[in-house]
């Protein structure tokens, strides 16, 4: 069945134990999505808590107003930022202490896996959601064939497992479907609209980057072989734009050697990024395997038009012609093209980007997250069905 969470009855109170792959300090797609729903958890006096890798580096976050739990991991080879959860019994004992009523599989992968064990021998329900992927991910690095096989009959084990699996986009919906997982509802993303609007559009900062008076196109997101950020070296290239990249990560290095017109700005985060999103003129995403597109919401809720491939989260997020537009995946003259058509065209950034905006008014964390506690109340009705595979 597909559809979105219907709340059935009301529980006063939940005690929710979130496993994921990844969070603060980390900054990505996962991360932000666990930190959002924590907190839109805690205003509904739920009581989450968190289970995840520890930090590379021993970095430091919080405090949070619930518990996080952090278990040993490893780094991800070729991916020295990224840590791996590793199996541990801290899971099984973090979740009796917490005396959870629901086990939440964020982008269930490694620490996920052993999260969806433990959940079954504990006769706990589960919620997981989908939200990176993994088989895209295979081909990218090369791993095709057995090795892209082998990632969905891993990830449809565990998503198989739960009561219900929470697909991120329509399109990733039916791909789900297509490989043979099981109930699965739609459920998208939340944005901070208080934390991303047009207000915040500086002047100063547009003056620094782009001294010319050069059109602003921007990009954030990590900066990895999988993400494709190389097919905006068109982009770069074109008279009167200014590419401007925020992110990091392991292809760094090898992209400002590509664009060295480019201006890289590192990680951002907070008040810092949603000036940077609001002082563009365009938003401009490469990546053709974004189960969603978290940074596409933040750009529209900044008022700025988007402009990314057709696939994915992104059919759901651009509406070509009047939010943005949407070209054919892989193509880097066809996101040039699409840039330059805005870049010249204040009249038409400026339609696009209202329309952008007015597009995700009804999309902010308290909508989203209340769609989620609704799922949650779903699965732990008496005597709902729960048809596992077996361990």
């Amino acid at each position: 069945m597909a559809g979105r969470g219907i709340r059935t009855f009301h529980v006063v109170s939940m005690r929710i134990a979130i496993i994921t792959e990844s969070f603060a300090p980390d900054l990505n797609g996962v991360a932000n999505c666990v930190l959002r729903v924590a907190e839109h958890l805690v205003r509904r006096g739920h009581e989450p808590l968190i289970i995840a890798p520890e930090p590379a580096g021993g970095q430091s976050a919080g405090p949070f107003p619930y518990p996080v739990e952090r278990v040993p991991s490893m780094s991800l080879p070729g991916y020295p930022g990224f840590r791996l959860g590793l199996p541990t019994r801290a899971v099984r004992s973090a979740l009796a202490r917490h005396r959870a009523d629901l086990v939440h599989l964020a982008s269930p992968v490694f620490l996920g896996a052993t999260g969806s064990t433990v959940a079954r021998h504990l006769r706990l329900p589960t919620i997981a959601v989908y939200q990176t992927d993994i088989p895209a991910y295979a081909r990218a690095y090369g791993w095709h064939g057995a090795g892209e096989a082998a990632a969905w009959r891993w990830l449809r084990r565990i998503h198989n497992a739960a009561d219900r699996t929470l697909a991120p986009s329509a399109a990733i919906l039916t791909q789900l479907r297509a490989h043979g997982f099981e109930r699965i509802w739609l459920w998208g993303r939340g944005v901070d609209l208080k934390r991303f609007g047009p207000a915040k559009r500086s002047a100063a900062l547009r003056q620094e980057l782009a001294p010319g008076g050069e059109a602003l196109a921007g990009y954030v997101g990590r900066l990895a072989t999988e993400k494709r950020v190389d097919l905006l070296a068109p982009v770069a290239e074109l008279p009167g734009v200014r590419l401007i990249v925020v992110g990091g990560g392991p292809a760094a290095a090898a992209l400002r050697e590509r664009m060295p017109s480019a201006v890289f700005l590192g990680e951002q985060r907070g008040e810092e990024l949603a000036r940077t999103y609001a002082s563009l003129d365009l938003f401009v995403h490469s990546g053709p395997h974004e189960t969603f597109g978290q940074t596409l919401q933040e750009a529209a809720a900044s008022a700025v038009p988007v402009v990314a491939p057709a696939a994915g989260g992104p059919l759901d997020l651009v509406e070509d012609g009047v939010t943005g537009f949407l070209v054919p995946p892989g193509s880097g003259p066809a996101l040039a093209a699409a840039v330059a058509r805005l870049a010249a065209d204040p009249g038409l950034r400026a339609e696009q980007g209202r329309a952008a905006r007015q597009k995700v008014l009804t999309r902010d964390w308290t909508a989203v997250g209340d769609a989620l506690i609704g799922h949650y109340e779903a699965v732990l009705q008496p005597g709902y069905a729960r048809r596992r595979v077996a361990a």
